[in-house]
């Protein structure tokens, strides 16, 4: 029996050493792909991805680790995600102001809406400065506001 052992044994122990063998290099693998992978989402330097990719195939575990600490915080998709948000943030803060009453774009300076005649703004009973329609004093020149009465202008073709 111990004889059986002692001739069967060499096998399982080659196989053993083969079947982690197998894992090992499949693990090493694997971690060489995704960092290549990932390294390509996150940048299109062709000399970071390769000095990435070659770390962990070289370093192997520590390299991942190394790799994980100085790779760049966001994917390309997530940093074209983020620029376009602030562009639309920006647009939203550059854009002309819109009419109350029919939403046409109008500009700050406008008192009144070209496209419906509605009454955006009023100007200073003393100082002719631009105000918004519910303030009662004027910033620029103090002087109180009387409460007007709001009327759509009447246009020569409406009359």
């Amino acid at each position: 029996m111990l004889d059986q052992l002692l001739e069967i044994l060499p096998r399982i122990v080659t196989i053993l050493v083969l079947v982690t063998a197998v894992f090992i290099t499949s693990l090493w693998l694997g971690m060489v792909l995704w960092a290549f992978r990932d390294i390509r989402s996150r940048t299109r330097d062709i000399v970071a991805q390769l000095l990435g990719t070659l770390m962990v195939a070289v370093l192997t575990v520590p390299g991942l680790i190394i790799y994980f600490l100085v790779r760049p915080r966001e994917t390309l998709t997530e940093a074209y995600e983020h620029a376009l948000e602030q562009e639309a943030l920006l647009q939203a803060i550059e854009e002309p102001e819109a009419c109350p009453s029919c939403g046409a774009k109008v500009r700050s300076t406008f008192l009144y809406c070209p496209y419906c005649h509605t009454q955006l703004k009023k100007p200073c009973a003393a100082c002719n400065s631009i105000l918004e329609l519910e303030w009662n004093l004027c910033p620029y020149c103090g002087t109180s506001q009387g409460t007007q009465v709001l009327e759509p202008v009447m246009s020569s073709e409406d009359a």
